[in-house]
């Protein structure tokens, strides 16, 4: 809110109704996605006796990110750094940094703070990255539409570590996880860090989010362990429509997720929209139909095209805005392919053989997050124009404004962006691993352990939280020793389950 005098002037110059209104719609999309969407598809593939604890670490975790976010995350990812560097979205700026070691470490993070302020929730919103056409919203906007980011990438790779973890060890794991992984990444690729000022690139988060929740999944689940031998033989999904439900909200809610990084309501977020839903149609086909020709069975399965949909998604992440209609469906081809002979062929082998990733995100987050990313270098359009603009509602003048597009190998006979897209990739593998794999042993050193006993993960949710999704019982049966009431109850149901009409206990 801009003040004039004495008077609050609540559509300052700056403020666009139309891109204010559509990030905080987009942001809703991608919160969405974790609340109830993923919540809703993890629940419906564990066993019915984890569902409770998948929700409960959805919840949780994302309350935990959003606290963390405001109070000093948010500046980490998307503050000024310590010499006030940056990056105009993919323009490097000179920093005063002495060769490549010292200019990394100056633009490694930003400094951390709150935003909760009223200046820093209704002032303009700024940040290191700062875009070609000025932010047309407040903080406010910018912070929440990232944050719903920052939530959902420790939700995805939960699904990983699925049926042993502490729910303690969660609660300590994702502020800090999100703090010294997701932060550090965000600031590195979008926050105008050492990668975005060296010229790679992440449209919405292939590397950020994607590539490394699958790593940072899979070292979670090594330094756990496998879950129960009867879990893990018995880990059929519980219901299979529900599953489908999350699926389909998660899937629409990517419009969001791709549409709204632009950060502006125009072509390029349009184009964003429609080529995130091109690659995901194509994976869900090509799935289903590598399903139906080359697995044992010779069946197309619904989950298989869950898989293809996720794939898709995830491919197209990395390069939505900057790929055209083709682009966008040989990613949702290629990314599925890849991480199908994955899926198939990989668990055989060392060390995927020995990791017990319990719904396989490695292969549909990790492998699909690098697959597209890597696309880009290849297959970005340098006609996808992201960001031209001229004139004074832009507020930058004709001569002032550049045009911001990608060019891939396959357009410019250039490896250059390959060769960036690369470097980002292995920083972000590396460090997921080392911090997550580091972290888990503080949390275990902490909680003295970071699994449950498999006593209480024979019972799962009504050891865990006494509360179960799909209750087989009475209520007053499972607490006939608090009352005599429930007792006398219990006892009476007990007679009519065991009688002669038909009843079994």
């Amino acid at each position: 809110m801009h003040v004039l005098g004495s008077v609050a002037v609540p559509y300052p110059s700056w403020l666009n109704p139309g891109d204010n209104t559509w990030q905080l719609v987009a942001a809703t999309f991608v919160g969405l996605m974790s609340l109830p969407a993923l919540a809703c598809l993890y629940a419906s593939l564990v066993p019915k006796k984890w569902a409770v604890n998948v929700l409960a670490m959805m919840f949780s975790g994302f309350s935990l990110v959003l606290i963390a976010w405001v109070l000093w995350e948010y500046k980490i990812a998307f503050g000024a750094n310590s010499i006030g560097g940056g990056v105009v979205h993919g323009i490097p700026r000179q920093t005063s940094g002495v060769g490549w070691v010292s200019h990394f470490f100056d633009n490694l993070a930003g400094r951390p703070g709150s935003i909760v302020s009223p200046g820093s929730e209704q002032g303009h919103a700024v940040s290191a990255a700062n875009t070609v056409v000025p932010f047309h919203f407040p903080t406010s906007t910018l912070a929440y539409f990232q944050f719903v980011f920052a939530a959902i990438t420790p939700l995805l790779f939960m699904g990983s570590v699925l049926g042993r973890i502490k729910f303690s060890a969660w609660c300590l794991l994702v502020p800090l996880w999100s703090t010294f992984v997701y932060g550090i990444d965000a600031f590195l690729l979008w926050g105008g860090g050492y990668f975005a000022q060296e010229g790679a690139l992440d449209y919405s988060g292939g590397f950020v989010i994607h590539m490394s929740a699958g790593v940072s999944g899979f070292v979670a689940a090594w330094v756990l362990g496998p879950r129960l031998a009867r879990d893990r033989r018995h880990g059929l999904p519980n219901n299979l429509v529900m599953a489908a439900v999350g699926a389909g909200i998660l899937w629409l809610g990517w419009n969001g997720f791709n549409g709204g990084d632009p950060y502006y309501a125009g072509a390029d977020a349009a184009a964003a929209v429609i080529n995130t839903n091109l690659a995901t149609a194509a994976g869900v086909l090509s799935w289903m139909a590598m399903d139906a020709w080359l697995s044992k069975a010779k069946k197309p399965t619904f989950l298989g095209g869950v898989n293809g949909m996720i794939c898709g998604l995830v491919g197209i992440t990395p390069c939505a805005g900057w790929v055209d209609g083709w682009g966008a469906i040989l990613v949702g081809v290629i990314c599925t392919v890849i991480v199908w002979f994955a899926w198939n062929y990989l668990p055989k082998v060392r060390p995927f053989s020995k990791v017990d990733d319990a719904l396989g995100v490695v292969y549909t987050h990790g492998m699909a997050g690098l697959a597209g990313g890597l696309l880009l270098g290849l297959l970005a359009d340098p006609k996808m124009v992201e960001y031209g603009c001229s004139g004074s509602r832009f507020g930058v003048s004709h001569a002032g404004c550049t045009v911001t597009a990608v060019s891939g190998l396959l357009y410019t006979g250039s490896w250059h962006q390959e060769w960036e897209q690369l470097r980002a990739a292995a920083w972000v593998i590396a460090w997921s691993a080392v911090a997550t794999f580091l972290i888990l042993k503080l949390i275990g050193w902490v909680l003295r352990g970071l699994r449950y006993d498999d006593e209480i993960l024979e019972i799962g949710d009504l050891a865990i939280h006494d509360e179960e999704a799909f209750p087989e019982e009475a209520l007053a049966l499972r607490t006939s020793s608090g009352s005599r009431a429930a007792g006398g109850l219990a006892a009476t149901e007990r007679r009519a389950l065991s009688s002669d009409d038909g009843g079994r206990p």
